[in-house]
């Protein structure tokens, strides 16, 4: 039996199915990963992404920050894949209990995934930092400079930026759905942003399925490796 039968007999025979995905999920959905070698990290720019989508950075040059998220963070038009559809299907059909993404662009409930746990936020969701207030995207999109509430309160997009730390609930239910999970399914990572990656040692079950385009460090740990496209891989074996 090939790798991508097994997968889809796994898949076939599971109740209990939680998917674990990065970048490399949403790049056929033409949606730059970071750290491939035409990934958002190996373009130019006067700061390195990671010092522009810092804490620091935000509070210190916010305009800045505004300039670069805006040009190269948002994707509206973007839609859902192969990976993220099967991923739907799957829940759909009772066997997939969580989708948990380091991924901030909302491509899997717009897949129609309704169990979702957003490690990193969502460039959907901005809130204002003096009131509280809620903004959808349009809010940074047709805005210039700083995007400001009508409050006057700066906007801030819904997501982790590096300093900032992961929210204790969405960590908790991921830790809940991988360590009761019987299939874990990670894909189009390469588990190397922690605390995130650090997730996958809370899986106790034999049938841990990595899914990626290269190599990654949890190979040797993996029961299934299927190197190749995620939304071909998933979108063959859950019939999508």
């Amino acid at each position: 039996m090939t790798e991508r039968e097994t997968l889809k007999k796994w898949l076939a025979e599971s109740k209990n199915i939680v998917f674990f995905g990065g970048a490399g999920v949403s790049t056929e959905s033409n949606i730059p990963d970071f750290r491939s070698t035409d990934g958002l990290y190996n373009q130019q720019y006067a700061y390195p992404p990671e010092t522009i989508l810092s804490h620091t950075f935000y509070m210190r040059k916010t305009e800045e920050f505004y300039r670069f998220y805006r040009n190269k963070m948002l994707f509206p038009d973007a839609e859902p894949n192969r990976a993220h559809k099967a991923l739907a299907k799957l829940e759909a059909e009772g066997r997939l209990k969580a989708v948990v993404t380091q991924n901030i662009d909302g491509l899997h409930q717009k897949a129609g995934s309704k169990e979702v746990m957003e490690l990193h936020g969502s460039v959907l969701r901005n809130y204002c930092q003096r009131c509280g207030k809620f903004h959808g995207i349009e809010a940074i999109l047709h805005s210039d400079g700083v995007p400001k509430c009508e409050c006057g309160g700066t906007i801030k997009p819904d997501v982790v930026l590096y300093e900032e730390g992961l929210d204790q609930h969405t960590i908790q239910r991921s830790v809940y759905h991988i360590s009761n999970a019987d299939v874990l399914i990670i894909g189009g990572t390469s588990l190397t942003v922690y605390p995130a990656a650090g997730l996958i040692d809370y899986y106790n079950g034999n049938k841990l399925v990595l899914i990626n385009k290269s190599v990654t460090a949890m190979d040797s740990r993996a029961d299934l490796v299927i190197s190749g496209p995620i939304g071909e891989i998933l979108g063959d074996a859950v019939g999508v």
